[in-house]
């Protein structure tokens, strides 16, 4: 039952992308964009109203002592939020920081049906505790449990807490308290503003698609309107060309006092799935290579592979956060084979989401990536050097 309604959400979110985007022609996607519209237009009200309830303190916001930083985007999705929060977290934490990562933890695993329709009846208040993915120390849930990137951020950052809760002002609270932090790292967080004190804002933005289709939620992908980049301390330009001018410009219409970065997600190198065996970024020159995404934004994986001297002879697509299934996977190995595939290439994110299987016919690996500066590095140093300041 579980597997059938996660497919019908996916194939719902698919044709609804399709439609925004307009790559589905014909009388009923129009009709479709029409009501999304017009849907958008109750959605931009609803954001500026909220925003002003805060505003005049009608919403009260929180605040717990630390330095919270806030790392998000005006868009839906595929921008390359998780690496930017990895950089700084660890970044904070060389600079002898106590770092915890607040997330929501987004498709993660609900608490049980009858125990939320309990509390809801009874009005009684979630007394849940954050579910602590790393303490520092061990990482200590599944990825199904804690989410894709919050599994990923405590599997590469060791000594960092990476905390998973909707109510955030409770995990942050718990950050402080049971583990002593003093920087709250808010992974997709710049509309989160019940939790505020010393709050700094990084915004990301990408190149290639800096403001989606220029609609708001629903009809695009905006969250908000670009002129809310005026709250921005720092901004982000996530895999950039180097053209950037123009974007620039753009940017500082709305802000022109941000620290502007541009930045790519460069490869490190390439991981075994199953095993852990790793190798160096020579390793995909002249192979045939498949591959395999459920992320928002594959074409840029998939040109990463080819720049990596790959031939790409294969390519599997699904839908954001999908979570594979046995015969999914094997289907791929089957198809893969069929093209004459020598390996098959994830994501690390796609990889947290994997069942285990029994055949290896082909390996399977994932490229291991980081955010690495173009320009404004000195921004960035200043940024950190300025959080860091006690």
């Amino acid at each position: 039952m579980r597997e059938t309604i996660r497919g019908w959400i996916e194939t719902t979110e698919t044709f609804i992308l399709e439609v925004i985007f307009e790559q589905r022609p014909g009388k009923r996607a129009a009709v479709v964009r029409s009501l999304l519209w017009a849907l958008s237009q109750v959605f931009a009200l609803i954001v500026k109203l909220r925003r002003f309830l805060y505003n005049v303190r009608i919403f009260r916001d929180s605040t717990l002592g630390v330095q919270v930083i806030a790392v998000g985007n005006l868009t839906v999705g595929g921008t390359g939020k998780t690496p930017v929060v990895e950089k700084f977290a660890r970044e904070l934490q060389d600079q002898g920081r106590k770092v915890a990562i607040l997330s929501r933890g987004y498709r993660s695993k609900p608490p049980p049906l009858r125990h939320r329709l309990l509390d809801k009846l009874l009005l009684r208040e979630d007394r849940t505790p954050p579910r602590i993915v790393s303490d520092g120390k061990s990482l200590l849930l599944d990825s199904e449990t804690a989410g894709d990137e919050p599994y990923m951020l405590a599997s590469n950052l060791k000594d960092v807490i990476v905390l998973v809760d909707k109510d955030r002002v409770r995990s942050g609270r718990y950050a402080v308290e049971k583990f002593g932090c003093d920087i709250l790292l808010l992974d997709d967080g710049f509309q989160y503003w019940k939790l505020r004190g010393r709050r700094r804002d990084i915004v990301l933005i990408d190149c290639q698609q800096p403001f989606g289709n220029e609609f708001m939620l629903p009809r695009g992908t905006l969250r908000e309107p670009p002129p809310h980049l005026a709250r921005a301390s720092t901004i982000f330009i996530t895999k950039s060309d180097g053209n950037t001018a123009a974007l620039r410009q753009r940017i500082a219409l709305h802000n022109s006092t941000a620290g502007i970065i541009e930045c790519v997600h460069h490869p490190l190198y390439f991981e075994d799935v199953f095993t852990g065996e790793r190798k160096g970024l020579d390793f995909l020159t002249g192979k045939r290579v498949a591959s395999l995404s459920g992320i928002a934004q594959p074409e840029s994986f998939e040109q990463s592979l080819i720049k990596q001297g790959a031939e790409l002879v294969y390519s599997k697509r699904f839908a954001d956060h999908h979570r594979f299934t046995q015969q999914e996977i094997l289907n791929v190995i089957n198809r893969s084979k069929k093209r004459q595939a020598e390996i098959i290439i994830t994501t690390q994110k796609d990889s947290v989401r994997f069942p285990k299987i029994d055949r290896r016919d082909l390996p399977m690996y994932f490229m291991r990536v980081e955010i690495k500066i173009l320009a404004g590095a000195k921004d960035f140093h200043d940024c950190v050097r300025q959080i860091c300041f006690r």
